[in-house]
């Protein structure tokens, strides 16, 4: 492995759990982020990314010059473009039209192939694509698949949840009482999760459901027909489920930057489902992940959007 390789991947994981101010308006209840956007590719998808590629590499995958092949909405793309670039494996990721341009131009950035589907098919045709593209050229393409690799919610298992567990521990010498997040891969979901559940057999465990249309990026609004659920998600660690829609997640995105935290719009969806829970009364302390930075989204509008 290149030495420049090495240091950027031991830059990934160990973000900052921080508590939120707003949290405070949320009768008595405490919520705390892990801070994702120090990620050195800018998101949580940096975890899983770096643990497929390596397992990858080291199992011989991308021999004979084979490349890595992947969907992506816009932050897996990255991660994969950014390692792959370190760590000298060609990428070529499948991504939807309606992907934002900062992410189409930090993915282009790296050098990896962009291949740009119809806005219109939203992100299941893109994953379709890439499973098409894989599924006839084996000679060309390692198809990664974020969806249904298992390494992809190890890697939640063993690093954010178990970060999670420890930090808290550190400040309030016990578990969470509930988790949110969403369901982009369902790896962050299901990895966290069982770590969670393993230290406290009753937290609670909410996932965000967005809205079909609009949406929001990087969430599935699961259980519509024809909705692809993903492999890795165990849908048997869910809870509850929250609605949320795109004007309450950017509504929120506002609120975190008056707090100094600048984030994009799945974070704001997973505040609002934790603050949710917390006017429930139900719970005293609540943890979610923030997973991205608000600086991947400027292009969308939603900051001028935002009261």
């Amino acid at each position: 492995m290149r030495p420049d390789a090495h240091a950027l991947l031991a830059r990934v994981g160990h973000t900052p759990l921080v508590e939120l101010r707003l949290a405070q308006r949320a009768g008595g209840a405490r919520i705390f982020a892990k801070l994702e956007s120090v990620n050195p590719g800018g998101s949580i998808k940096d975890r899983p990314v770096a643990r497929m590629l390596l397992e990858a590499l080291w199992a011989g995958r991308f021999a004979e010059g084979r490349r890595l092949l992947d969907s992506s909405s816009g932050n897996a793309g990255i991660s994969y473009a950014m390692f792959g670039a370190a760590l000298g494996i060609p990428v070529t990721v499948v991504v939807p039209g309606n992907a934002s341009p900062e992410r189409l131009e930090r993915i282009a950035a790296h050098g990896a192939q962009l291949l740009i589907t119809d806005p219109l098919e939203g992100y299941d045709f893109a994953l379709r694509e890439a499973q098409r593209l894989a599924r006839e050229q084996p000679e060309r393409y390692w198809h990664c698949d974020q969806y249904g690799n298992p390494d992809n919610w190890r890697a939640h298992h063993e690093g954010t949840g178990a970060e999670i567990l420890a930090q808290l521990r550190s400040a309030l010498d016990a578990a969470p009482d509930a988790f949110v997040a969403g369901v982009g891969t369902g790896g962050t979901l299901t990895g966290v999760g069982l770590a969670l559940r393993e230290a406290r057999a009753d937290v609670h465990i909410a996932a965000v459901i967005p809205e079909t249309f609009p949406g929001i990026e990087g969430l599935k609004p699961l259980g519509h027909p024809g909705d692809i659920v993903p492999r890795i998600l165990d849908e048997s660690l869910i809870d509850e489920r929250i609605a949320v829609t795109l004007d309450e997640a950017v509504a929120m995105c506002a609120e975190l930057a008056s707090e100094g935290l600048f984030v994009g719009p799945s974070s704001g969806a997973f505040v609002h489902g934790a603050l949710q829970l917390a006017a429930s009364g139900r719970f005293r302390t609540i943890v979610t992940v923030l997973s991205d930075t608000g600086e991947r989204y400027t292009s969308t509008g939603m900051w001028r959007r935002a009261p």
